[in-house]
């Protein structure tokens, strides 16, 4: 796997300042929240710093990266794809850097969330949301939530997610309905 300083280098070459500066304020939370939940803070620098790595790619290149590459695309992500942009960063991350499947999950899932996520999972998966960049009404509610329990963290914000795309009249991608099922056991 290659070093951080590397990671971090190529990264800021692929993305614009903006996405770049996103991208640093979530490694930050991730380094954070590994701190709280004894997770690797190097690991999860990684992965906060590579995580929206594809997200500036126009849709018709993600779709031609995922055929290119075998990615399977499914039917949400035909219709918005937008999402994956999860999927091709964890690709280039695993081809490019060297990152593990343990990684490239958190990476994967970061837009999504699934079912039975790992602790790595859950860290990109908040640290993303509450990011000192975001701003919105109660991130200082999920801030507090996210640093004194995971779970409920990730499950409150699947709740958001799943909600304001049903207000929006949009289709749920799958793999948030069954992380939301997973967490509501």
């Amino acid at each position: 796997m290659r070093e951080y300083k590397e990671v971090y280098k190529i990264t800021k070459q692929t993305l614009s300042e903006y996405r770049f500066f996103h991208s640093e304020c979530v490694a930050k939370r991730c380094v954070e929240l590994a701190n709280i939940y004894k997770a690797d803070k190097e690991v999860a620098k990684l992965i906060g710093i590579v995580h929206d790595i594809a997200k500036e790619m126009p849709p018709e290149e993600k779709i031609q990266y995922c055929k290119q590459n075998h990615l399977e695309i499914d039917a949400i992500e035909s219709e918005n794809p937008g999402l994956l942009h999860g999927k091709i960063g964890a690709d280039m991350a695993k081809k490019q850097f060297g990152f593990s499947e343990d990684l490239c999950s958190a990476i994967r899932y970061h837009t999504t969330g699934k079912e039975n996520m790992s602790v790595l999972d859950k860290i990109l998966y908040v640290a993303d949301m509450t990011s000192d960049d975001r701003k919105f009404s109660d991130k200082q509610y999920i801030i507090q939530l996210g640093n004194k329990d995971l779970d409920e963290c990730v499950k409150y914000i699947l709740k958001i997610g799943i909600s304001q795309r049903i207000a929006q009249d949009k289709k749920v991608h799958l793999n948030s309905v069954k992380a939301l099922n997973f967490f509501m056991k």
